[in-house]
């Protein structure tokens, strides 16, 4: 089978089975924490200021910052899709690397960066202190569960990453105006929000693809062991 077409078709699979997972709900927005850290995180390098950061209940969010106009401003608008998509990869790699604990940790970090500094708005503040003292939990004293979650986690950071740049695609043709980062990069450079969201689009793909080799491959080292 076509590896494109597998990833695709895993993808959808692995959509469809977390959703039967209780609560899974609350931790796609894994993918939007990293998303606007990405925005803010750029923001930064380029010598702007993040104002503040604001995480919502229905997986989207906002990043307020001062940063001066022209081709900082690109950088910070390019930043979100791609650093959670390689967010996602990167989970997985560490996976295949034995490395759970670090990814939670790093994980764990940037939330408490985010609450500590930029996060105000009450759900916000709620799912970030939630997500901290869970992750916790996980590294000091459920080690056993902590596998599992680490997979719920990367897996649904992984198909976060892709369905939201899809989203992105659909309304770039549908809705301009509401097409978020694509949007603010067509108003920036005059490259229509189109070329932008499938440029996310395809970028997601290929972490996907990348993503899920790492997982397979880690997979069958563990069963090779076994047997």
């Amino acid at each position: 089978m076509n590896k494109w077409v597998k990833t695709l078709l895993i993808l959808a699979g692995s959509a469809f089975l977390t959703r039967f997972i209780p609560f899974s709900s609350l931790f796609r927005n894994l993918d939007t924490m990293i998303h606007e850290f990405g925005h803010a995180l750029v923001t930064l390098l380029l010598s702007g200021k993040v104002l503040r950061i604001e995480l919502y209940a229905d997986h989207s969010g906002v990043t307020y910052s001062a940063i001066q106009a022209g081709g900082r401003a690109i950088g910070v608008a390019l930043a979100g899709y791609p650093l959670a998509s390689l967010f996602a990869l990167l989970l997985f790699f560490l996976y295949g690397k034995g490395k759970i604990r670090f990814g939670l940790g790093l994980a764990t970090g940037v939330a408490l960066i985010m609450l500590l500094l930029y996060v105000r708005s009450s759900f916000g503040m709620l799912w970030l202190g939630g997500f901290i003292a869970l992750n916790i939990v996980m590294l000091f004293f459920w080690d056993k569960v902590s596998k599992y979650y680490y997979l719920l986690l990367a897996f649904l950071t992984l198909e976060e990453s892709v369905t939201g740049t899809l989203y992105l695609v659909t309304a770039s043709v549908t809705s301009p105006s509401r097409a978020g980062d694509a949007g603010n990069l067509a108003r920036l450079t005059g490259v229509p929000s189109i070329f932008w969201a499938a440029l996310f689009f395809l970028f997601s793909l290929l972490c996907a693809k990348w993503a899920l080799e790492f997982f397979f491959k880690a997979q069958r080292m563990r069963t090779g062991r076994k047997g």
